[in-house]
C-alpha cells in the first residue's frame, strides 16, 4: 500500500533533536578555536555558560512537573551561544547570571521551546549589558603566553564582588601596545581600522566567538548545505550590511569604513548565521524572512555608524525578533487556486 503524502514530495528525515545537535556540532569549532585564542578562561567561561543553562531548564521541568527536555539541545545551544558573545574577561559568576536571564527570561518566561519570541541567547546578554556595563566592556588580548596555565585575573572574581582592574595584567601579557578596545571600538573612537586578515584569522580582540570569520562562515555553510537553517536570513543580512556600508563610504571614505570591515568585524557573521536564523524568533513567510534579514542588517549598521555603542547587532536582532510576527501577518504567503466568494443576491 502506497503511503499519500502532501507536498513536498521529500522525507528530509530532521526532528528538533537533530537539527539542534547539529547546531552544536557546528559551534564546536567555535568554541574550541576560541579556547585556543583565550585558554582556560574561555574554557571555564563556555562550561559554566552551558552548565547554568542546563540546570535552568531543568529546575523549570521539576518545578513544573514536566519531563525532562535537555534532550532537544536547545539549553545547550543557548549556553554556547551566549558565552560566545561574553569576554573572555567576564567573570563566572555574572556569566551565571546572565545564563539565568537567558534561560529565565529569554525562554522559560515564555513557555519553552518554540514558544519564546527573543533569542535566549541575547536576551542574556542584553540583560548583564545593562548591569554589568563596566565589566562587559572589558577586552583582553588573545594568544595570551600564559593562556592556557592561567585565568585571565578577573574570571574568578567572587560572586558580588567588582572585578579587579587588570590594565597591568594586560600590558604584561600582550607582545604589542594593546589598546583595550575591539576593532569597531578603534574604528568608532580612535579612527583605526584593523588589518582585514586579522579580522578573518580571529587575530583581533572580540567576544568569546567573534573570532575567525572564516571559521564562523564554514560552520554556517555546513548547517545551510544540509538545509538546517534558512539561507536568506544570512544573505540578505550580510548583504544589506555590505551595501549601505558601501553607499556611506562612498559618501565619506575617510570617515566611513569600507564594506569588509563592516562584514568582518564584530559579531555580524556570528549573529547573522547562528542568532538570527533561529527558528523560534525568525518569520516563516518567505517575504517577511526577506525583509526581517535585511532590517536587521541595516540597523546593525546605523547603530554601529550613529549610535552610542559600537555594535549593533544584538539590539538589531532583537528588534528583527520582536516584528517577526507582525511581518508573518502583514506578508503572507499567496495562496494560488482559490476561489473566490461569489456574493448571493437577496
Amino acid at each position: 500500500m502506497t503511503e499519500l503524502r502532501s507536498a513536498p514530495h521529500e522525507r528530509l528525515g530532521l526532528s528538533v533533536e537533530s537539527i539542534m545537535l547539529n547546531v552544536v556540532l557546528a559551534l564546536l569549532p567555535i568554541a574550541l578555536f576560541s579556547i585556543w585564542l583565550y585558554g582556560l578562561s574561555a574554557l571555564v567561561l563556555l562550561l559554566t555558560s552551558v552548565i547554568v543553562c542546563l540546570a535552568t531548564e531543568r529546575l523549570f521541568n521539576h518545578l513544573s512537573g514536566q519531563s525532562s527536555t535537555l534532550g532537544d539541545w536547545s539549553a545547550m545551544i543557548t549556553g554556547i551561544l551566549l558565552a560566545l558573545v561574553l569576554p573572555p574577561s567576564f567573570p563566572l559568576w555574572m556569566t551565571a547570571v546572565a545564563a539565568v536571564a537567558a534561560m529565565g527570561l529569554g525562554k522559560i518566561l515564555f513557555g519553552g521551546l518554540g514558544m519564546n519570541v527573543f533569542n535566549p541567547a541575547l536576551v542574556g546578554r542584553a540583560f548583564v549589558q545593562a548591569a554589568f556595563p563596566s565589566a562587559i566592556a572589558t577586552w583582553v588580548p588573545s594568544y595570551a603566553p600564559n593562556r592556557f596555565h592561567e585565568f585571565i585575573p578577573t574570571t574568578l572574581t567572587p560572586p558580588l564582588m567588582i572585578p579587579p582592574d587588570i590594565t597591568a595584567w594586560t600590558k604584561a601579557v600582550s607582545a604589542d601596545a594593546f589598546t583595550g578596545a575591539t576593532p569597531l571600538a578603534m574604528w568608532k573612537f580612535q579612527h583605526q581600522l584593523t588589518a582585514p586578515e586579522d579580522l578573518i584569522l580571529g587575530i583581533a580582540t572580540a567576544s568569546v566567538g567573534e573570532t575567525s570569520a572564516m571559521l564562523i562562515l564554514v560552520c554556517g555553510l555546513y548547517l545551510a548545505l544540509r538545509g538546517m537553517l534558512d539561507w536568506r536570513i544570512p544573505v540578505g543580512m550580510m548583504g544589506s550590511a555590505i551595501a549601505l556600508a558601501y553607499a556611506f563610504h562612498l559618501y565619506n571614505p575617510d570617515f566611513f569604513p569600507p564594506p569588509f570591515f563592516v562584514l568582518l568585524s564584530g559579531g555580524l557573521m556570528l549573529g547573522a548565521l547562528f542568532m538570527a536564523t533561529d527558528m523560534a524568533t525568525s518569520p516563516v513567510t518567505p517575504l517577511a524572512v526577506w525583509v526581517y534579514a535585511i532590517l536587521i542588517g541595516l540597523v546593525t549598521v546605523l547603530i554601529r555608524y550613529f549610535g552610542g555603542l559600537s555594535e549593533g547587532v544584538m539590539y538589531a536582532i532583537l528588534f528583527g525578533n520582536a516584528l517577526a510576527p507582525l511581518l508573518d501577518r502583514s506578508l503572507p504567503t499567496r495562496v494560488f487556486g482559490r476561489r473566490k466568494a461569489r456574493k448571493v443576491a437577496s
